[in-house]
């Protein structure tokens, strides 16, 4: 693992604010007792998955979208929480970026809309994604690597997984968190890309 090209997957930062109070003393707690990396990013992505509620399945405010509020209270998009996720395991000196899913808003589209997840740095594995959105009926993400287990499968042509592994959110997901006052403002402007047309 080459650390200057690790260093930005590592760093704190306005919307995965590693080093605010709240975020470092959940990362310690979830760290406390590990048995080395792999199960600190497991408990991690399952504290994200299981304990913080997502918005929509929830219908539940305020729009969070700093890694420190989505914990305050308990609740965020996929997008939110996949902020929280990266500052939990950036606390613990993991790496961690942000992985993002083109996908019909329903069960085939249009509309399409993007999904926020995760990769994180895993020395015997390198760059694995996971998915912390939180499961449900037809849902059943988690942790198993070296297999990927993610929430959504890439389905309709027009879907795609994204392949860049980002450091900080992109510009689109910000403007959809903090510019809407509800969870159901923002599912009525979920945030998507225009797709390049394939060769």
């Amino acid at each position: 693992m080459e650390s200057v090209s690790m260093e930005r997957y590592l760093a704190s930062s306005a919307w995965i604010d590693v080093d605010h109070p709240l975020v470092k003393a959940r990362a310690d707690a979830l760290a406390h007792g590990s048995t080395g990396i792999e199960d600190t990013v497991r408990r991690c992505f399952e504290f994200v998955r299981d304990e913080i509620r997502h918005s929509w399945d929830y219908k539940q405010n305020p729009v969070t979208c700093r890694a420190s509020d989505v914990l305050a209270h308990g609740t965020g998009y996929c997008y939110a929480k996949s902020h929280l996720l990266a500052a939990l395991l950036r606390a613990n000196g993991i790496p961690a970026g942000l992985c993002y899913q083109r996908l019909a808003v329903g069960t085939e589209g249009p509309p399409f809309c993007l999904h926020g997840l995760n990769a994180v740095w895993l020395p015997e594995h390198g760059w694995y994604r996971i998915d912390a959105r939180g499961n449900k009926q037809g849902v059943d993400a988690r942790f198993s690597p070296p297999v990927e287990r993610l929430a959504f499968p890439i389905l309709a042509r027009e879907e795609r997984d994204l392949p860049e592994i980002w450091a900080e959110p992109l510009d689109v997901i910000v403007a959809a968190l903090t510019g809407h006052a509800t969870v159901a403002d923002v599912a009525a402007n979920l945030p998507d890309i225009e797709l390049l047309p394939s060769r």
